[in-house]
């Protein structure tokens, strides 16, 4: 879809500028210059664009995907002008400047910021986030669209269609998801063609004990479940329900015990077995539901957590959808493809997209937790919204690399 140009609120009312205060409450100055001197990515000389205020722009940029590049950074230095220094004059590089000073950041930045920054927060008030002692997490993938252009789609490759290819080049990308909070973290991103199991062996790593991972059906394997079960995280992953499960024994609540196999020759010969326990459910009088729904575990005992209990917490897996919902439609914007036009732009627009979502919904978690409410109560769109007309006096990026006065 084609990008008008956009204008942001002029004036000088501080709701109008772009949230500065929330984006550095989350991605706090000092952590960003540590992470560009790790990456030499620091500004060695006084630019109009210094690299830190890069780093800020392009997450302000997920923010107004419906706007110009101009448009975008003009807020941005208006804000900080407001904040700082009212009587300076504010000056906006043009487009060919904007880029060069993302070009000369690159990608590896945003992505150190967002593996250093991103993780989950909910506490134990935080409702709908915990299963008994077990904190809920999802795994799953996407694609974006990205802007059509030569090197994006040699970089990147488009999906087939019926005629052809498709309209863009696509990536593909796995995250975790935080339950309870929304928040999308651990991701990996790659071109199309990578499918989800090779990127979430990336991804599975970042599960840790006292975690419980829900997975559907297109994610088990051997591999990535021994992988994932070696973080000592739990999981409980939906399979395909004519899976080869052979009943070892029956427990109980009517679960079973079973053992998954590397291949056939080491099933034959009883070797480097895994032991799981599986649950077999139906859904009654439910329109389009399938037969049978297979769920494998690693937590054996079923008076740790029982059959049915598990059967209905599955289907917390669909929070990711929602989620990716989020990122894709309603902070993209339906129809807007990442509008940056070479691949290593392509991945920074990728993490400051990532980093804008979890700024938001650390917003929303902070919110839910003081009126004693489950975050997924609350609007993320209408939180979108207040994002973008909202700035915090207190927490300003300096246009220099030097601290904000007290």
């Amino acid at each position: 879809m084609a990008r008008s140009v956009a204008s942001l609120p002029a004036g000088s009312r501080i709701t109008d500028y772009i949230s500065l205060g929330v984006i550095a409450k989350f991605f706090p100055a000092e952590k960003v210059r540590e992470i560009l001197k790790e990456t030499r990515r620091a500004s060695l000389r006084e630019r109009d664009l210094p690299a830190h205020v890069v780093v800020y722009y392009v997450i302000a940029l997920a923010l107004y995907m419906r706007s110009s590049y101009r448009e975008v950074l003009r807020c941005l230095l208006e804000g900080v002008q407001w904040l700082l220094d009212p009587s300076t004059t504010v000056k906006v590089a043009g487009k060919s400047g904007i880029s060069q000073a993302r070009s000369r950041l690159g990608a590896e930045p945003l992505k150190r910021l967002y593996s250093a920054t991103v993780t989950p927060i909910a506490g134990r008030r935080t409702k709908g986030a915990w299963y008994r002692q077990w904190r809920l997490i999802s795994l799953d993938g996407s694609t974006l669209d990205t802007a059509d252009t030569v090197d994006n789609e040699k970089a990147f490759g488009r999906p087939g269609a019926s005629r052809g290819s498709s309209a863009f080049p696509q990536i593909r990308f796995v995250t975790l998801l935080e339950n309870g909070t929304h928040v999308l973290w651990a991701a990996r991103m790659d071109r199309y063609a990578t499918d989800e199991i090779t990127l979430a062996q990336d991804v599975v790593p970042a599960l840790r004990p006292g975690m419980l991972c829900l997975a559907d059906r297109f994610f088990p394997s051997y591999g990535l479940w021994q992988k994932a079960a070696q973080t000592g995280a739990d999981l409980l992953w939906r399979t395909r329900r004519n899976a080869r499960l052979d009943p070892d024994r029956r427990l109980s609540d009517g679960s079973y015990l079973s053992r998954i196999y590397a291949s056939t020759s080491d099933r034959r010969n009883q070797r480097k077995a895994i032991v799981v326990r599986v649950i077999d459910y139906r859904l009654n009088n439910v329109e389009g539901a399938e037969p049978v729904y297979r769920l494998i575990t690693t937590i054996l005992d079923p008076t740790q957590a029982p059959a049915k209990e598990l059967a209905a917490l599955h289907h917390e897996r669909w929070e990711i959808e929602t989620a990716l919902d989020e990122l894709k439609t309603h902070l993209r914007g339906a129809q807007i493809v990442l509008r940056s036009k070479t691949p290593e732009l392509v991945e920074q627009e990728f993490w400051g997209l990532l980093m804008a979502h979890y700024a938001i919904r650390g917003l929303m978690h902070e919110a839910a937790l003081k009126a004693d409410e489950d975050p997924d109560r609350l609007s993320f769109l209408h939180s979108v919204r207040v994002v973008q007309r909202r700035m915090a006096r207190g927490v300003a990026i300096p246009p220099s690399a030097a601290p904000s006065p007290a």
